[in-house]
């Protein structure tokens, strides 16, 4: 009986897919820290933070001038807010 052998194609499939996780994960040996009172913060949750402060302001600004109350699904508005926020500062405090 013949052994069952991967063609060619399943070959570089795996090639591809094993060196393609290998250079995903060599990103992820050091994330980036800010000392916050002695102890360290990893800086994306700082970013998230800060995004969330940010979508708080434009939420009372929208709310004054009476446009929260005509936006389509504000929790999905808001959300992208904030990841756009979040992002926004992610690139202009470490980019």
């Amino acid at each position: 009986m013949h052994a069952h052998r991967p063609t060619r194609r399943y070959a570089y499939l795996r090639a591809a897919l094993t060196s393609s996780c290998a250079m995903a994960m060599t990103a992820c040996s050091a994330s980036p820290s800010r000392n916050i009172l002695g102890s360290y913060f990893p800086t994306w949750m700082v970013c998230a933070l800060l995004g969330i402060v940010f979508v708080v302001v434009v939420r009372g600004v929208l709310v004054k001038t009476g446009v929260d109350a005509a936006l389509p699904l504000p929790v999905i508005v808001y959300l992208c807010m904030w990841t756009a926020a979040t992002l926004a500062i992610w690139l202009v405090w470490l980019g």
